[in-house]
């Protein structure tokens, strides 16, 4: 590779280079300029010298592979990358909205503005887990956002992508990741599991929550290896004011078995922005740290323990999706509403990891002042909450595998879609009447659900007619047509 002096009013393959705004331990952040792009752009230049880490040079191979397949706006906007020899280099675009990193002086910080945080970078992760890829290296300083107020996730040097060669595994058999935020899989040089993105998160948001890293600043590989037989202790152990709901999210992500954390960022994501939903269970009261005869247990179980093969993100996705269940409770359609229900069974049978989000729609005026109580003085949403879950009942899921949501709003098909795709539901299932007298009010909702979901919808109508679509395919537009209605 032919070295070349970096200096402000240089200029590479048709970018100026501005202004140097960091530099690293391995890379160089330019601010530059390009013929042809109006918007701020940023140059990540590595430092390759004779007596660099081969992981670093592999790893900026690894990003220039993996960013350019990338999309949406949870990453930076790829434009341009150098070829290796002559003078290696990535061009993105400049996202305004600060790190994370500026946050941590503040910890501990507020449940919500956690919980915000967390649902931000969870609804990240989920997109790109979406698209195949495993970031591997979520720490604070990773974590960008946008003036909008989208987090992005910059720096794939560590990640891995299931259709991709994974140019790290192959040539080195270390444990890639950054010592307080690996998960215990990746320990074990297991790369291919999305869980290990949610744990890491989990460190993240603990630290928020605590201003104390769980497992500390490890440098060496014996302090590594601790949090593959302990647990953290408990956040509301040292910041007593970390309400239950937070430490129960927090705990289910540091989860030393993948398997027992949020089987999808999404998922994760819900809790945290639902945290009324969330449903509590032991970690949630917690105050010790488990003892030392099950630490042992797990160091026994681990002992010449190889790494198990683990399902590709898209795959872990397909298992664990969000089914959405669109129910008007107002109606007297007794016939729909089993339908609906024998739908919805179907669906949780054949996906296990599943979790069904019931919703009704209180159709709010445009303009007019809107009546909140009923002819008897009763809450309209608590009585429509309480209508929903006499509806589910019959279901008999356990509580942990089923919310409830009363939305509002004058455009009933506008509220059902936007919800599905903030909380990244997988499938909505929606009832269709024949009716004519209903047809205008509900079957416009469908046929506008089924037109701007950006997920697959299956239709419902009485009678056991159903417009059959491919069940829980994660993320994908439906192209089933409406009923006949």
């Amino acid at each position: 590779m032919a070295t070349q002096r970096l200096a402000a009013g240089s200029e590479i393959d048709g970018f100026r280079l501005d202004e140097k705004i960091h530099q690293g331990s391995m890379s160089v952040l330019w601010r530059v300029r390009g013929a042809e792009e109006a918007a701020p752009l940023v140059m990540k230049i590595p430092l390759v010298r004779d007596f660099d880490d081969p992981a670093a040079i592999v790893g900026f191979e690894v990003e220039q592979m993996i960013l350019p397949v990338l999309s949406g706006p949870h990453v930076p906007r790829f434009v341009a990358a150098g070829d290796w020899s002559v003078q290696p280099y990535i061009v993105m675009e400049s996202i305004g909205g600060g790190s994370l990193r500026d946050r941590l002086p503040d910890a501990p910080l507020e449940p919500a503005e956690i919980a915000s945080l967390g649902a931000r970078i969870a609804s990240a992760l989920h997109d790109i887990h979406r698209q195949q890829v495993v970031h591997l290296d979520v720490k604070p300083s990773n974590v960008l956002f946008r003036e909008s107020g989208e987090a992005v996730l910059i720096d794939f040097g560590l990640s891995r992508h299931d259709r991709l060669p994974d140019l790290l595994a192959e040539e080195f058999r270390l444990p890639m990741g950054t010592g307080p935020y690996i998960s215990p899989e990746q320990i074990r040089r297991v790369r291919d599991e999305p869980a290990s993105d949610v744990y890491s998160l989990g460190v993240v948001l603990y630290y928020l929550a605590t201003a104390v890293r769980p497992f500390g600043n490890p440098t060496s590989q014996r302090e590594l290896r601790r949090r593959l037989y302990w647990d953290p202790v408990p956040p509301r152990a040292r910041t007593p004011s970390v309400p239950p709901w937070l430490q129960e999210i927090i705990l289910r992500c540091l989860e030393v078995d993948p398997g027992k954390r949020y089987e999808t960022a999404g998922q994760l994501a819900f809790d945290l922005s639902h945290p009324e939903q969330v449903r509590l269970t032991a970690r949630a009261e917690r105050l010790r740290r488990d003892s030392l005869g099950t630490v042992w247990r797990r160091r026994w179980r681990g002992l010449g323990e190889e790494p198990s093969e683990s399902k590709s993100a898209a795959d872990r996705l397909a298992r664990a999706p969000i089914v959405m269940v669109a129910v008007d409770v107002a109606s007297d359609s007794a016939g729909l509403a089993e339908e609906l229900r024998l739908a919805a069974r179907r669906i949780l049978q054949t996906e296990s990891g599943a979790r069904l989000a019931c919703v009704t729609v209180l159709k709010t005026s445009r303009i007019a002042m809107d009546i909140q109580v009923d002819e008897e003085g009763r809450n309209l949403h608590v009585r429509r909450l309480i209508e929903l879950q006499h509806w589910a009942r019959p279901l008999s899921l356990p509580p942990a595998k089923i919310t409830f949501h009363v939305l509002s709003g004058p455009d009933p098909g506008a509220a059902i879609t936007e919800f599905a795709r903030s909380n990244h539901v997988d499938q909505i299932v929606i009832g269709s009447r024949g009716s004519s007298t209903l047809r205008r009010y509900l079957g416009s909702v469908s046929s506008q659900v089924v037109a701007q979901a950006d997920c697959t919808v299956t239709v419902v109508k009485a009678g056991g007619a159903s417009l059959p679509a491919s069940a829980c395919a994660p993320r994908r537009t439906t192209s089933d047509p409406p009923a006949s209605e």
